[in-house]
């Protein structure tokens, strides 16, 4: 009554209105009320176009048929800060031309409500007598008793009361002063003043009423508690539980009369929520716990009016020894489906116990993490994390505790395994969080449904199959089309829909090659899929973090979804179902710390199915982490000591607690990057096993603002939802039916060829409320080119526009993430821009510096440029205060302890110097982010910002092609013959003058994108066409490509042009691998002085011509006693989380310090400690369907693993180990392209002195068959077949397959070569492979030095066939 409404989250009214129908007991099923009491409302964004299957109308035509004013387009979270900070005030809405005064302001406070709004409802059925006593009731608070078999009858505020009408009295919750009810006062009175009372329970103003009853005093808060979020603490248990609260008065505890007690307390202001009688049945709470939007976790208060006031106490934490020393088990190389995320968790979870004086001990061979740094963990193994090395670990070190879910699937599998072995048992190894049995329960399949069946929870109809046989019969029950899944995986590895029997028995037999049992589901397409983030202690205090819906619906594995959060199309009674689930769920499987739960949603009704737990850390709760500002992983680690939940602090507000659950007031949208395009043959549809390398977060206050931030930072030269990016014919629905990569732009194109939403939704079966917000854009777009004509000069660039823009006062704001709606003060420096707003929540006082990070990762810009971003902000940070700007959830950079300002946001010249206008920085380190920032390095320059480290000019020099071979010319360094492209036909003639092959490189790109080896004209003209695409504005140049020559990585610092520290490494392969998918070694084995020293001269000289300040990076080849510089990047490069790790001198800290302008001794040449380290490759090809395994000057590794060793054999052995690498015990197949591989392999045989048996027989029925098969060629077709079993039967341990062009070369022919056959099939079937020679070489010699078992290889030579039977070797085995 008489209140303006204002709501805290920015977008209303998404699901409209349901119709106003009967349900149970005669109460409406939907509202609370017969209409609505506010006197306004005001919202940030109101939705025009509601989605939702109970909807009848939209918001604001119900509000119309009310007669309430709505007022959109405000900034409510402004409005909230003022509320805040003044109190709870008067205000009043005036119509455009009405004079203010003739408005009277209306104190409700001065009225009483309650008159204005009691009424008088009966329910006769039931035998428990309760009298209701109607203060303005919710019809909820009848309902809830009505289902206890209560008779219920709803008197008015002031009728009086004899307890001869009850067995209970329930006083409901009201508008205004409870001091005003005097009636009511003076009628509860006379019933709880006699000795032996009938049962009482008050809610809301019920408790206010009871407590003035019993001679306690009530009090006007400032604000009032208002939201559904509000956690309570119980006196005597303990347990902290959520509640949903609107009031503005409370009851001053310290007033109750000695015979009563506190019942509740807010765990946030610590304001009363609840009191109870110590001997006698009565009681009352300040908060809802029936509320229909929820939360209901007390709605069993209800029973206690029914019976008498017991609480279940909280469970005891099962011997909860604090351990001294903790292992984390990390997760290994980044890989499709296992990120950076968790380098994120792992650092939380560290950081977690060293706050609790807790020694850690980190095993993590990946080196490029932050988690491996060396001022984090007491102590980093670079290990494989397999059984066989963590026990060694274990033994060393006698851990007593040890992290299972920090590390991915690949650190449970191994705490799993080390489980069944006894190891943990034998060494006194407690499991920290959830116990081993709760992650077997959510990993196996059938022991889920069981457990699930167990407290009446329904997963989607599936069967587990251990055989191709069992998997046929399982779909056969189920009905086609059914998924494929495979048990104890990540990123739904080995998982697709099948339509028929012939789709099944591939899928299962691919899948088998990765695990022991396939799930096969029946198929739920286009349902919603919706997660929720789940939290529970040791002592059952249980909360759901965050949850989230994607956009595309369940058949599209969530890592390749455009998920959004919260939800935007489930209503309250939806999210709260789900989230009563999720908690139902967790407690039942005994979880600690953190867990993620799936679920399919009937687009069409409540129904729903579980469709997965993951019992750890997973990508999901990176993004939720980044999302809220909740640390997830931090408070998971905490919960596995067994510190209860409500006595950790929320870490943004300081002041609230952890056992919370957080509120939005924007629009969070996650969109993956993909990065097919580097592969050949791959197939690009997106479908339920995931391809996707990195993601990208982006933050607004609408919809369409945080959508179009996040297609823009997946790709830099996306300008949003751009319909020119794939355009889509009229009549071609494939793409939309069958998602691809693309489909998010083929959809903008649809829009632009006039498909309706109706038409989208049948066939994406996206919510028609998504469709909605992106043809709103689309609209957008149209009116915008209909209007610059004459607006802007046709001329027009983003320079013009900007300036534009600032004359009209058209700027962002920047808004704070808070977790709590800034419903409560919190002194976060994690930030965001949004248009959606009135003014900034900070102001720009101190002086920082600024550090640009990495932004999405992507294949050539990985964790290595995070932990770089990383160890510059956290050396800044010891004499600077520091800005951090980075949109990747996956990321240490973006968790906001980790500097002093955190912008979550774009990483482009537009944003960037939004930032910089708005903050006015020292200056601006582009260096640590890798290829992005040096990107707009010139832009920046242009308009005055202040780039600290090299200028860039120079970096312009080192990065435009042409100019960087001009100066090499200039100052007399050799590198391959060039030219520039002018024209097609020069660039021909320059070829053939040369000679074939020729390299084609277009200028600032990164992991060689659109670089590529032209053999041949036609390949010239295709690679042209690519690389002028990629690199519009900057030329591209073609040289010669040198085969068979040695390639050679330089990592450098320098301060103002005088070289201050180098670190050599060499590649294994042959130059024409890129240095990301090169195996590289350090310090170099194989580098004469000579060599070392005219090296050191070639990067002093460049060093000096580029003046470069800060990091940079050299690439050279070596052949025929000569060098030739390749390439130089003026940034730090992939190598310098490897060689400062692995020869001990931080150049990260040296480079920002010389940027910075310290005085600071040079280190010359870094030769390490006497240990060499090995940095191997980590590919993700299983997961890329047909993608051909081959390696060349553009990248397609997903991460790296780094060992080290005594020599570089040991070394490369543990890193080839940590990449998933099998040692072969008995079957190599060795598939070789030309008879010059053969001889070199010959020779390695030969210098090896292995004594080896060889058969050389012609062997053509061996001979691996093309596509086309003829009727007389069926033979061949067996043997084919044969071939393929003896892989899938697993028969080889491994298949070395060196192909005729083996360096920089990718074969685009449209035919499927034999070569291509038999690596894919080696992939498909998990067989370790090794592609290339010189890896060959050092495989060979590695397993020489270690293993001296007999091996049978089976070779193919060019339609030859032989056996070559090693003895081992001559020396040591006889």
């Amino acid at each position: 009554r008489c209140q303006l409404l204002t709501l805290t989250y920015p977008l209303v009214g998404n699901y409209g209105v349901p119709k106003d129908e009967k349900g149970e007991f005669g109460l409406s099923k939907w509202f609370e009320s017969y209409k609505i009491h506010a006197a306004a409302l005001i919202i940030g964004e109101l939705s025009e176009s509601p989605s939702h299957w109970s909807s009848a109308k939209s918001l604001d035509q119900w509000l119309k048929e009310q007669g309430i004013p709505g007022l959109q387009g405000v900034d409510t979270r402004c409005l909230t800060k003022k509320i805040r900070e003044k109190g709870t005030m008067l205000g009043k809405l005036i119509v455009d031309g009405t004079p203010e005064e003739s408005i009277p302001f209306d104190n409700p406070d001065k009225r009483n409500l309650v008159q204005e709004v009691s009424m008088k409802v009966t329910h006769q059925d039931g035998s428990f007598r309760i009298t209701v006593v109607d203060c303005g009731i919710k019809y909820n608070q009848i309902r809830c008793l009505a289902q206890r078999g209560a008779r219920v009858t709803v008197v008015p505020w002031n009728h009086p009361l004899d307890t001869a009408d009850f067995d209970g009295l329930f006083v409901s919750n009201g508008p205004g002063d409870p001091q005003l009810c005097e009636a009511t006062i003076n009628n509860v009175r006379k019933v709880v003043s006699v000795d032996q009372p009938k049962p009482v329970f008050g809610i809301c103003l019920g408790h206010q009423l009871l407590s003035l009853v019993i001679g306690a005093k009530t009090y006007k808060m400032k604000y009032g508690n208002r939201g559904h979020n509000q956690p309570c603490i119980h006196n005597g248990t303990e347990r902290c539980f959520i509640t949903s609260q609107n009031h503005g008065f409370a009851v001053d505890p310290d007033t109750l009369p000695k015979d009563w007690d506190v019942l509740f307390t807010n765990a946030n202001d610590h304001t009363n929520e609840g009191i109870v009688h110590n001997t006698k049945p009565l009681f009352s709470v300040q908060f809802h716990p029936e509320h229909m939007a929820g939360p209901t976790d007390l709605v069993s208060l209800f029973d206690r009016l029914m019976d008498h006031l017991t609480f279940t106490g909280s469970p005891k934490a099962e011997g909860h020894v604090r351990p001294k020393k903790v292992l984390i088990l990390g997760s290994g190389g980044l890989s499709i489906g296992q990120a950076g995320e968790f380098d994120y968790s792992g650092s939380q979870a560290i950081k977690a116990l060293k706050e609790e004086n807790i020694q850690t001990v980190l095993i993590n061979p990946n080196i490029a993490t932050v988690q491996t740094s060396k001022d984090l963990a007491d102590k980093v193994y670079f290990l494989p994390i397999t059984a066989e090395y963590v026990t060694q670990v274990i033994k060393n070190e006698r851990p007593d505790g040890v992290l299972l879910t920090f590390g991915g699937q690949t650190a449970l599998n191994c705490g799993v395994e080390l489980t069944k072995l006894g190891i943990l048992e034998k060494y006194k190894v407690q499991v920290l969080g959830t116990p081993v049995s709760s992650i077997e329960m959510t990993e196996d399949r059938k022991i889920f449904v069981e457990k699930m069946e167990e407290i009446n929870e329904h997963v989607a109809p599936s069967e587990a199959a251990l055989s191709v046989e069992q998997a046929v019969a399982a779909a056969e029950r189920l009905g086609y089309p059914v998924l494929v899944r495979s048990a104890f995986a990540l990123g739904g590895l080995g998982s697709g829909f099948a339509n028929n029997r012939e789709e099944l028995t591939s899928l299962v037999t691919a899948a088998f090659a990765h695990t022991s049992q396939v799930l096969v589901d029946k198929s739920l397409k286009g349902w919603k899929e919706i997660e929720y983030e789940v939290v529970r202690d040791a002592y059952d205090n249980c909360v759901t973090v965050c949850n989230m819906e994607n956009i595309d619906p369940l058949g599209i594995h969530t890592g390749e979804s455009i998920v959004v959060a919260p939800s935007q199309t489930l209503n309250d009674r939806e999210y709260n179902m789900l989230r009563n689930t999720a908690i139902k769920v967790i407690r039942h499987l005994g979880i600690v710390g953190e867990c993620n739960i799936q679920y399919a949603l009937n687009p069409e009704s409540e129904q729903y199915y579980i469709i997965e737990v993951n019992a750890r850390l997973s990508r999901s709760s990176a993004l939720a982490s980044k999302a809220t500002g909740y640390p997830l992983a931090y408070v998971a680690a905490k919960l596995g000591l067994g510190i209860p939940l409500p006595l950790l602090k929320n870490s943004v507000t300081n002041s609230t607690t952890a056992n919370f659950e957080p509120s939005l007031d924007y629009c969070v949208v996650k969109v993956p990057r993909w990065d097919l395009s580097k592969f050949l043959r791959v197939s690009t549809k997106i479908g339920s096993s995931m391809k996707s390398v990195g993601e990208v977060m982006a933050i607004g206050r609408s919809f369409e603002e945080a959508f179009q931030k996040a297609l823009r930072m997946v790709d830099e030269n996306c300008v949003g939802f751009d319909h020119t990016i794939n355009c889509c014919a009229s009549s071609d629905y494939q793409e939309l039916q069958t998602p691809t990569d693309k489909r998010i732009f083929v959809l903008a194109a649809a829009f632009k060829a006039g498909y309706t939403v109706e038409k989208l939704y049948e066939l994406t079966k996206i919510d028609r409320w998504f469709l909605h917000k992106m043809k709103n854009i689309a609209d957008h777009e149209l009116l915008l080119s209909s209007i610059t004509k004459s607006t802007f000069p046709s001329h027009s660039t983003e320079l013009a526009v900007r300036k534009l823009r600032h004359d009209w006062s058209i700027l962002p704001v920047v808004k704070q993430i808070d977790t709590v709606a800034a419903e409560w003060p919190a002194y976060t420096n994690y930030l965001y821009l949004t248009y959606h707003g009135t003014e900034d929540d900070l102001s720009f006082n101190d002086q920082h510096v600024m550090v640009i990070g990495s932004g999405v990762y992507r294949i050539g810009s990985s964790v290595e440029f995070d932990w770089c971003a990383v160890g510059s902000s956290n050396h800044l940070q010891m004499g600077y205060k520091t800005i951090m700007v980075n949109y990747n959830p996956e990321t240490v950079s973006t968790d906001y302890d980790m500097c002093d300002r955190l912008y979550f946001d774009e990483i482009s010249f537009e944003v960037v110097m939004d930032i910089y206008e708005r903050e006015n920085p020292e200056g601006v380190i582009l260096s640590m982010g890798g290829q992005l920032p040096n990107n707009i390095a010139m832009s920046l320059h242009r308009q005055q910002c202040h780039i600290l480290g090299t200028s860039p000019e120079f970096i312009d020099s080192a990065e435009n092609r042409f100019k960087f071979s001009r100066m090499l010319d200039t100052i007399g360094i050799s590198q391959p013959q060039w030219k520039e492209l002018s024209d097609t036909e020069s660039a021909v003639k320059f070829c053939e003058t040369v000679g074939y092959p020729c390299l084609v490189r277009p200028s600032y790109v990164l992991s060689g994108a659109a670089m590529n080896v032209a053999y041949s004209d036609s390949d010239l003209e295709k690679y042209l066409s690519n690389a002028v695409a990629v690199s519009k504005e900057h030329p591209v140049v073609i040289s010669k490509f040198i085969q068979e020559a040695k390639e050679i990585d330089v990592d450098a610092v320098a301060c103002d042009g005088v070289v201050m520290g180098i670190a050599i490494s060499e590649h294994v392969e042959n130059a024409g691998v890129h240095s990301g998918d090169a195996t590289l070694v350090t310090p170099p084995q194989d580098l004469n002085q000579k060599t070392i020293e005219r090296i050191m001269q070639i990067v002093h000289a460049i060093g000096q011509e580029l003046q470069v300040t800060g990091p940079f990076n050299l690439q050279l080849i070596a052949k025929d006693d000569q060098l030739k510089v390749i390439e130089c990047n003026v940034r730090v490069s992939r190598s310098f989380p490897f060689v400062s790790k692995t020869l001990g001198v931080d150049l990260v800290a040296l480079a920002t310090q010389y940027i910075m302008g310290e005085d600071v001794e040079p280190v010359g040449l870094m030769k390490g400690k006497g240990i060499v380290g090995v940095k191997v490759p980590q590919f993700s090809f299983s997961r890329l369907a047909g993608a051909d395994v081959v390696l060349g000057v553009e990248m397609t590794s997903t991460g790296e693993v780094a060992c080290f060793g005594e020599n570089r054999y040991e070394a490369y052995l543990k890193a080839m180990l940590s990449t998933g690498f099998k040692i072969p015990k008995k079957n190599i197949l060795l598939s070789i392209g030309s008879y010059k591989v053969l001889k070199e392999t010959l020779r390695l045989f030969k210098i090896l002195s292995l004594s080896f048996f060889c058969l050389l027989v012609q062997v053509t029925a061996i001979d691996w068959p093309f596509e086309e098969y003829d009727s007389d060629e069926c033979a061949t077709k067996e043997k084919q077949r044969s071939i393929m079993n003896y892989l899938e039967e697993n028969h080889f341990d491994l298949v070395i397959n060196l192909s005729m062009r083996n360096s920089g070369g990718r074969r685009l022919s449209s035919f499927v070569t034999k070569g291509y056959r038999t690596r894919r099939m080696a992939i498909d079937y998990s067989v370790p492979l090794i592609i290339d020679i010189k890896c060959t070489k050092l495989f060979v010699q590695v397993r020489d030095l270690f293993f001296g078992e007999e091996l049978f290889v089976f070779c193919f030579v060019r339609g030859f066939f032989c056996v070559i039977w090693f003895y081992g070797n001559m020396n040591n085995k006889g």
